[in-house]
């Protein structure tokens, strides 16, 4: 009875693994550099592109960091910082790979779409949540709220704070959690966008990042935050949060040999939006 058991389960395993394949369709696993790996798939049902990428936290060659845009435009005034595009900030910045940071106000910009879009390069802005670039606080939040944070000790957590401690060195800020410890904390909204999400495996030491394209029928619908927190938790994270998404959604990687940014997925705006702040992964050669 037993082995009737095991090979009807077998059984099913490979059938529901054939099903599965038969609606995904993924590229090879790539070495972007020394600690960094990534890929994309495309799924059928619903339709679905995504795309991740995996930092290896443990090699000291890795470094995690935050960065604005462009420079303060008004000092001690509302603005902290102004729009630009993420490539152009990571080329700045020497990023490996660079993804959309926090949300953002612009100054005198709806947010819209495609040619309809008013975001910018130059326009004053700010980040809603707090933000810490190499040690210096340039953004506070007005409540607390869930950040992923590179403490000086080179640990690397996700965690729900207003005001960045001493001993954070980079901040970036999300708008929800989605694990927390293990557990799907997700809100239950069920629509689906393009996102971007960063999360931590268990013991710390993976930094996992999801870009997910949307709002292209047929081609991408974008996930919920429910679908974001099932994806995450397939992935090994233990904590995840979600970033800026929408038409800011963007991953682009650095050619090695040509030096130039490469944007992987394919953001709403037909183009990279500019924004307010960015996460970058830089590798030391």
């Amino acid at each position: 009875m037993n082995t009737q058991r095991k090979f009807i389960r077998a059984i099913l395993f490979f059938t529901s693994l054939a099903i599965f394949s038969a609606h995904a369709e993924f590229t090879a696993t790539n070495q972007l550099a020394p600690g960094i790996i990534y890929f994309s798939e495309t799924r059928t049902n619903p339709p679905t592109r995504l795309f991740v990428a995996e930092i290896d936290l443990k090699n000291p060659k890795s470094h995690v960091r935050v960065a604005p845009g462009g420079a303060d435009p008004d000092g001690a005034g509302k603005w902290q910082t102004t729009l630009m595009i993420p490539t152009e900030i990571a080329r700045r910045e020497k990023f490996n790979l660079v993804v959309n940071g926090d949300f953002f106000e612009a100054n005198n910009v709806k947010d819209a779409e495609g040619k309809a879009s008013g975001y910018r390069v130059g326009q004053s802005a700010l980040v809603v949540g707090s933000a810490m670039t190499d040690g210096k606080t340039w953004s506070v939040s007005a409540a607390a709220r869930p950040c992923l944070i590179v403490h000086t000790n080179h640990t690397v957590t996700i965690e729900t704070i207003q005001n960045p401690p001493a001993d954070d060195w980079e901040v970036i800020s999300g708008n929800t959690l989605l694990i927390k410890d293990g557990v799907d904390v997700a809100p239950a909204v069920k629509t689906r966008h393009p996102r971007t999400v960063v999360g931590l495996d268990a013991a710390g030491t993976k930094l996992i990042i999801l870009v997910v394209d949307g709002r292209k029928p047929g081609i991408a619908v974008g996930m919920s935050y429910a679908e974001l927190a099932q994806e995450m938790r397939q992935l090994g994270c233990q904590q995840a949060l979600n970033l800026d998404g929408g038409g800011s959604s963007v991953m682009a990687i650095r050619d090695e040999t040509s030096g130039n940014m490469k944007i992987l997925n394919a953001p709403t705006d037909g183009r990279e939006r500019s924004v307010a702040n960015v996460l970058g992964i830089t590798v030391d050669k």
